[in-house]
């Protein structure tokens, strides 16, 4: 294909900053892993992405630099683009048990994707116990993490065996109508994202005011200054010089009922229950270590989604950042809940809490040792980068199999060295942790403690009769 003939579209200055903050101890990747009880047939894995993920043009594109100083890059198709160098087929080592996944998804996350085509890879793991693995890595530049997670979900069914594909390019275009095979992931993934935010992360704030909220960011000279209002966060375990490699591990599933359990006796939402285990999690791995707790408090800085939920899913970033303040040093389950959910209540309530993506736009259009400042400003601020996202609430397809388990994580923007990865799906709760190696070589030791906090939790709930669920330890 000759150079004039390449499809070429613009950087939005957003994706330029997500862009430019890669660096080799921080990679911008955003990284999942579903796991099913089947293995996937390869080809028709192949089939899938081609026929799903490829409409969108985004991911047949590779980033081009610009020539000219300071100008953004440019997206541009890939002349050479093959399936293949982005679809790969690995077997699990013996004795292919969770830890082992564990390793393989370390290994990757720690490896920076190939610049030189479209920054996206994914990689069948077959040997995983009966079934098997697959493991996506999608660059941050490329889309924020709900726009992929809704990318992802078009992929998916809500049958074993869908209507058939659409028919190859050229041929006579399908008729819209009622199950169209065309419209039909599209226009299930956009019913399921419609029903994802509930009681989420994202859905911190009143969804009415949401666009006053992107009109709040677009003032980035604001927006910075509430951020160099905040005190810089304590130094901990969890804070120093990164390295090249990082650390994945993951819970065994909660059931949804038993948090929803927990909620309702101590009158705090799904989220207050989840991010108070979380918060004594990363208490007690300190105290573990060393380190005192006593009234410690950090941030976790918390992704909020301003894409309306009602849209087809579009690809970018589109999101803004609050801060929020961990109350860590609280032994008492809950004390700390309750500590919680006032500070939550207060950040719903209020705009002054909202960091939102004006600043990274800004970041995009400025030289790199600007970047660079403000990059290190969001390091300083924040000790964690926290997300929960509510998946779908029925079991999912894939290529023809059940997914039985969804784990995700975000990359630590600010140069940070730890991410908490909240996410349920099919009545279930996951949560992952991604660490600097050297920082935190054990995130399963959080993981134990997150299940250890869970327990005082549900023991809270017993009187009212809460599902008797004893949590597994992590093998």
């Amino acid at each position: 294909m000759a150079s004039n003939q390449l499809k070429k579209a613009p950087f939005a200055p957003v994706d330029t900053a997500w862009l430019r903050m890669e660096d080799p101890t921080n990679l911008m990747m955003i990284t999942g892993v579903i796991i099913f009880d089947e293995p996937l047939e390869f080809q028709r894995l192949k089939e899938t992405i081609q026929q799903r993920l490829l409409k969108y043009d985004r991911f047949a594109m590779r980033v081009v630099p610009s020539k000219v100083p300071l100008r953004p890059p440019q997206w541009e198709t890939d002349p050479t683009f093959d399936l293949n160098a982005h679809v790969h087929r690995v077997g699990l080592p013996a004795p292919g048990d969770q830890e082992t996944l564990q390793e393989l998804v370390s290994d990757l996350m720690s490896t920076p994707l190939d610049f030189s085509k479209p920054l996206w890879q994914f990689h069948l793991v077959e040997g995983y116990g009966d079934g098997c693995a697959l493991l996506c890595r999608l660059h941050h530049c490329i889309a924020d993490g709900i726009a992929l997670i809704r990318v992802m979900l078009a992929m998916t069914d809500d049958e074993p065996e869908p209507p058939e594909p659409a028919a190859p390019a050229g041929s006579q275009r399908p008729r819209r109508q009622k199950g169209n095979p065309v419209l039909a992931p599209a226009v299930k993934a956009r019913q399921v994202a419609e029903n994802m935010l509930h009681e989420s992360m994202e859905a911190l704030l009143n969804p009415s005011k949401t666009m006053d909220m992107a009109k709040f960011g677009a003032n980035a000279t604001t927006s910075l200054g509430r951020l160099l209002a905040l005190s810089p966060d304590p130094m901990t375990n969890f804070k120093g010089k990164l390295g090249v490699g990082k650390r994945a591990a993951w819970s065994q599933p909660i059931p949804l009922a038993a948090v929803k359990a927990i909620s309702k006796v101590t009158g705090g939402t799904v989220n207050d229950v989840l991010l108070t285990a979380a918060a004594g999690a990363l208490g007690r791995y300190l105290r573990h270590h060393g380190q005192p707790i006593g009234g410690l408090d950090f941030r976790a800085a918390v992704p909020v989604n301003l894409r309306p939920m009602d849209e087809e899913p579009t690809l970018g970033n589109n999101f803004g950042l609050v801060f929020l303040a961990l109350p860590v040093g609280v032994d008492d389950p809950l004390e700390r809940l309750q500590e919680l959910k006032r500070r939550m209540d207060a950040i719903k309530g209020s705009v002054e809490a909202v960091v939102a993506f004006g600043i990274l736009a800004a970041v995009g259009l400025a030289t790199a040792e600007i970047q660079d400042l403000v990059v290190q400003l969001f390091g300083a601020k924040a000790t964690t980068v926290m997300t929960n996202v509510p998946g779908p609430r029925e079991t999912r397809y894939f290529a023809g199999k059940a997914m039985r388990q969804v784990m995700f994580w975000v990359p630590q923007s600010g140069r940070l060295g730890l991410g908490v990865s909240i996410l349920s799906y099919a009545g279930e709760v996951l949560l992952g942790v991604a660490t600097d190696a050297g920082l935190v070589p054990d995130p399963e030791m959080i993981i134990q403690s997150f299940q250890e906090e869970f327990e005082a939790l549900l023991a809270l709930a017993a009187p009212a009769e809460a599902p008797a669920t004893k949590v597994q330890a992590t093998a």
